[in-house]
């Protein structure tokens, strides 16, 4: 990542805190930077092998593309 992408990652993060606790990165493991699509992804798998979430996507003007989820869909009782 550049200078501007870092820049991006620390204003999406704030705007993400702000949110407070029901926002886009709580439950992050790791931050994947994809440089083709331009976008931020927010891991949710412990030790990048064990993963019950997709990841949310993040462009880099703030957008949440996806704001991930489980990747088995939970029967609401």
């Amino acid at each position: 990542m550049g200078k501007e992408q870092l820049a991006a990652l620390a204003r999406i993060i704030d705007q993400q805190l702000a949110e407070g606790w029901d926002n886009a990165v709580v439950g992050a493991w790791s931050i994947r930077y994809d440089g083709k699509r331009q976008v931020l992804y927010f891991e949710k798998c412990e030790d990048g092998i064990y993963c019950e979430e997709r990841p949310t996507v993040i462009d880099l003007l703030g957008n949440v593309i996806d704001r991930g989820g489980p990747l088995i869909p939970v029967e609401e009782a």
